[in-house]
């Protein structure tokens, strides 16, 4: 049996180069530290700014959405105004007729207010200009009263001197049912005669609410002036023979009163006017906030 030569070995000494995990040759030189720690920098600082331009372009379009919306929501804001004044004017119809003849003239008064009614109306006619024979229509639900004036000059119809004349007719409504309600609109008829020769007869109105406001109709056009704001009823007369202006321009007035009535008829009063405009706007600001919000819930 042979005897066992005892365990023995050399002591491999630990240097600092094993400690730090340098194994070899092929180490050598190397530096410890974390592994690709400069391609992480600049991959995060290259997602920052991607981040921070992508949210600049962001802020610039939410800018530019809410200068549009706002821009639309003026605009239809305007247009639904202009609109609402143009329905709001009392007129006279027909707007044209012929010297010397005799003519049923309808006062159509729509109701611009959305918070109360119209109760009277008060019509003025002409006096430098007056006219010899007027007849009411009578109106369902209203009533109406003629105020005479005396002539200071006595005018000649059909031989026979007229020294007395109407100078006002005042409609007034029977009750809050008859009354003109907001969104609607009443027409008040008379016959006259004979149309003195002038180039036009102006009717001043005035009209009545409920809440106690007097809108008066009264200012009178100036030949290539802009329209007034308050306006009154003009009638403009032509000669007898001037049959084919007179006749065109009836027939495009009547086409435009017309148009005039089937909106108006149909709904389309100041207050729907008026009312979609500010609706536009609403929608516009909250379609503005509503991206502004979204825009800050991003960040």
């Amino acid at each position: 049996m042979s005897a066992r030569a005892p365990l023995t070995g050399t002591a491999v000494p630990i240097t600092p180069a094993l400690r730090m995990g340098n194994l070899g040759p092929a180490h050598a030189g190397t530096s410890p530290g974390p592994v690709g720690s400069g391609t992480v920098g600049a991959a995060e600082a290259e997602t920052t700014g991607a981040r921070s331009s992508d949210m600049t372009r962001r802020v610039r379009m939410l800018r530019r959405a809410v200068r549009g919306l706002v821009t639309v929501g003026v605009a239809a804001c305007l247009v639904g105004v202009m609109q609402a004044v143009a329905f709001a004017h009392v007129t006279v119809n027909p707007e044209t007729a012929t010297q010397g003849g005799y003519a049923a003239l309808t006062f159509r008064v729509p109701n611009e207010r959305d918070d109360a009614s119209t109760t009277e109306i008060e019509v003025q006619l002409p006096t430098d200009s007056p006219l010899a024979s007027v007849s009411v229509k009578p109106h369902p639900g209203w009533s109406y009263e003629i105020t005479k004036i005396k002539l200071a000059t006595p005018i000649e119809v059909h031989g026979a001197q007229i020294s007395e004349v109407i100078g006002k007719i005042t409609w007034t409504a029977a009750d809050s049912k008859s009354a003109i309600k907001p969104g609607e609109y009443d027409e008040f008829s008379v016959s006259a005669g004979p149309l003195p020769e002038t180039d036009r007869l102006v009717f001043k109105t005035l009209q009545h609410y409920s809440d106690g406001e007097v809108v008066r109709w009264i200012q009178e056009p100036a030949s290539g002036a802009d329209e007034p704001e308050r306006p009154a009823p003009v009638l403009r007369l032509v000669p007898k023979g001037d049959t084919a202006s007179s006749s065109s321009t009836g027939t495009a007035r009547a086409a435009l009163a017309a148009s005039s009535t089937s909106a108006t008829g149909s709904g389309a009063g100041v207050p729907w006017a008026v009312g979609l405009s500010v609706a536009s706007l609403v929608i516009s600001l909250a379609c503005a906030a509503t991206m502004a919000v979204r825009s800050r819930r991003t960040r």
